[in-house]
């Protein structure tokens, strides 16, 4: 465990898009927070990026490494069970990108692991700090449109060629319910906890399209309908978030922009990191139309979390069932798809009541 004085000592697997993009920066931005070491098959790239950086191409050297307090994995969805038990059993905390594992069974393993070892286990669900999902949430609970009865996740890419690469390709983990999917169920169910069932609909609608890149999911609620939409073939024009309410009505058009910043070179932190200039538009219903200002975004503060509770020393299990709950959406929407049919999340009672949990939430938005 670390102190409050010493920084903890990260590692990170994976320099890859989500490696490279969001985690190498975010953790480098957390000043308690010291990455030592990556794992990567192109070790120049990392140097290029970080000069003076440890690098080995060996995932599971960095997993048991004594010089590491806390494994970071970003590497393809196929590998994240496997690398989290070996850090787990050598007894490292653990922070695994999205989707936690491929399925329940995995997602299951893994967190009993953690409790038996009494290590931190969480998923790197980042964008529960963007400021679209945060602006729509403070309208939500300011009571802004009343009790919400609909509400509509859009997380779309323009992409319409098929590139090389794991994420689209036809091997486990790939397609767009496993790439955004996990972003969209989390987020709902922040807001409104678990569904009734869900009912799913998942295509390939690109020409060569190995895997899904089309995704339609409705949760089902007793007085209430969530609809989760991802698409590869969206070039504008569609609503990040459509909410319907008893009083009114809210839209929010564009999507959260510190992914862009990242990829521009920003530093997380530096003067207009995560500002959204997109405010919230709430309908009443008589022809008016109220701006809200948009929250400002800030997914350092994910790592923030991360690294608070590891200074204090007090391991929580809220985090790692919360990303246990959201495996179970994932699979249920893709046997839903599979057969047709409409799909409870297969979860029990222990799984459902995370609210029991002492410290609930401590890394997530409610904290």
């Amino acid at each position: 465990m670390a102190s409050a004085s010493a920084p903890i000592r990260v590692g990170l697997i994976g320099y890859g898009y989500a490696g490279k993009t969001f985690h190498a920066p975010l953790i480098r931005a957390v000043p308690t927070l010291d990455l030592r070491v990556v794992a990567s098959r192109d070790p120049a790239k990392v140097r290029s990026d970080l000069p003076g950086m440890a690098v080995v191409t060996d995932p599971a050297a960095v997993a048991t490494s004594d010089g590491v307090d806390l494994v970071v994995i970003a590497s393809p969805n196929d590998t994240h069970a496997p690398l989290a038990r070996i850090a787990l059993e050598a007894g490292k905390h653990v922070v695994v990108d999205k989707p936690f594992t491929l399925d329940l069974a995995e997602a299951r393993g893994l967190v009993a692991l953690a409790r038996r070892h009494g290590r931190m286990l969480s998923v790197f669900h980042n964008r529960r700090w963007d400021s679209d999902y945060l602006t729509v949430r403070k309208a939500i609970a300011a009571g802004a449109i009343g009790k919400v009865r609909h509400f509509e996740s859009h997380f779309d890419r323009f992409r319409p060629q098929v590139r090389d690469r794991w994420r689209e390709g036809a091997g486990p983990g790939g397609g767009i319910w496993y790439d955004l999917g996990p972003h969209l169920v989390d987020q709902a169910l922040q807001l409104f906890r678990l569904p009734d069932r869900m009912t799913a609909n998942l295509a390939r609608l690109r020409p060569g399209a190995l895997a899904d890149d089309w995704a339609h999911v409705v949760l089902d609620y007793p007085d209430l309908r969530v609809v989760l939409q991802a698409s590869m073939l969206v070039a504008g024009g569609s609503p990040r978030f459509v909410v319907h309410g008893e009083a009114g009505s809210l839209i929010k058009e564009r999507l959260d922009i510190q992914e862009q910043q990242l990829l521009a070179g920003m530093a997380p932190g530096a003067s207009g990191w995560g500002a959204d200039p997109d405010g919230l538009a709430i309908h009443d219903g008589t022809g008016h139309v109220e701006r809200m200002p948009a929250v400002a975004g800030d997914q350092r503060r994910y790592y923030e979390g991360v690294a608070r509770q590891l200074t204090r020393g007090a391991i929580e299990s809220s985090a790692a069932l919360e990303a246990l709950q959201v495996m179970a959406c994932i699979e249920a929407a893709l046997i839903s798809a599979r057969t047709g049919t409409s799909v409870a999340p297969a979860l029990t009672a222990e799984e459902r009541d995370i609210t029991r949990i002492a410290g609930y939430g401590a890394a997530s938005p409610r904290a």
